[in-house]
């Protein structure tokens, strides 16, 4: 029995109620070879394909795809990109016909990342990675390679905050008329809905209930709408040679830029911790933008975005300190 269809039956097993992962380590499930080489499938990815069948099934197709695209594309393939960031998408390092390095990303089903291609095209490599080629059916990406391709994560926060805020206020652009993107409200009403299913798990209720409010208010008070990234923090933005920084992975809405700035918030989160009320307001003074609409938007996240295990406190504390 070939590596990836094992990662197969246990992420069906689980996506069942049966079988989970260990750890990363047993979910970083291997597979067929293609053309001699050993087709891995990375830990955080398998993890998430268990959760659903239809993410499942995707993984069981995943092989015939990578052959698919390495033939079509004329593409010779490297082992997937296998770190803390790699949990939505098989990436690969890639080599075209002529030489050209590039990525190769393949999406799996992801409500938040469904028009990553379409914002990839709008924002046309300014700032963010070119797209060089595309398969909309199969979410498949063929990426510029940023070279050397080292994450922000490994600069001091304070000078992540300063490229953060200045690719932010880039990216922020009125949509077109026929643009294809959803609102925010779409995302925030998603996660609502997720959030209401678990309610037997919830540590505060009170606390709760008011994040979800909010997730409902906010959309409808934004007093400009952009298309924004959604998703951009130190880990998705690279060191490049054609700018000193490229955006990687961004999740487009459209809606409010106060919002844009959370997600930099959360994965700077001992500094949050410790000065929410301080951070918020410096980081919303280098982005421009009304800091008391970041405070709220980090405030409903933490208190009430959809989470695995509720029973973690860390998020509800900083709601409350937030909240103070």
């Amino acid at each position: 029995m070939d590596y990836l269809r094992v990662a197969v039956i246990r992420a069906r097993r689980a996506a069942g109620g049966g079988l989970h992962f260990r750890d990363a380590d047993d979910a970083a499930s291997e597979a067929a070879t293609m053309k001699g080489m050993e087709l891995r499938i990375p830990g955080g990815l398998a993890a998430s394909c268990h959760k659903t069948q239809e993410r499942t099934a995707w993984l069981e197709r995943l092989p015939n795809v990578l052959r698919n695209l390495e033939h079509r594309w004329s593409l010779t393939l490297d082992a997937p990109f296998n770190d803390d960031e790699v949990s939505c998408s098989y990436v690969a390092a890639a080599v075209r016909a002529d030489g050209t390095p590039a990525v190769l990303k393949i999406g799996m089903p992801h409500m938040e990342g469904e028009h990553e291609i379409h914002g990839l095209r709008f924002w046309d490599g300014d700032p963010t990675v070119r797209l060089l080629m595309a398969d909309d059916d199969l979410g498949a990406m063929l990426l510029e390679r940023c070279e050397p391709g080292t994450a922000l994560r490994a600069q001091q926060e304070c000078e992540q905050d300063v490229v953060i805020s200045g690719l932010l206020r880039r990216l922020w652009r009125a949509p077109s008329a026929q643009h294809p993107f959803r609102p925010l409200s779409a995302l925030t009403e998603y996660w609502r809905n997720e959030t209401l299913a678990h309610i037997e798990q919830w540590p505060d209720a009170e606390l709760v209930r008011e994040g979800l409010r909010l997730f409902t208010e906010l959309p409808l008070t934004e007093p400009t709408e952009f298309v924004l990234a959604t998703d951009l923090h130190a880990g998705n933005v690279l060191r490049a040679e054609r700018q000193p920084w490229l955006v990687i992975d961004p999740k487009p809405f459209v809606g409010d830029p106060a919002y844009d700035a959370t997600q930099h918030l959360f994965n700077c989160s001992a500094r949050l911790r410790s000065d929410p009320d301080g951070m918020i307001r410096s980081f919303a003074d280098l982005l421009g933008v009304d800091h008391e609409r970041v405070r709220l938007w980090t405030f409903a996240r933490a208190a009430a975005e959809p989470r695995d295990d509720w029973s973690n406190g860390d998020l509800v504390a900083l709601a409350r300190a937030i909240a103070l």
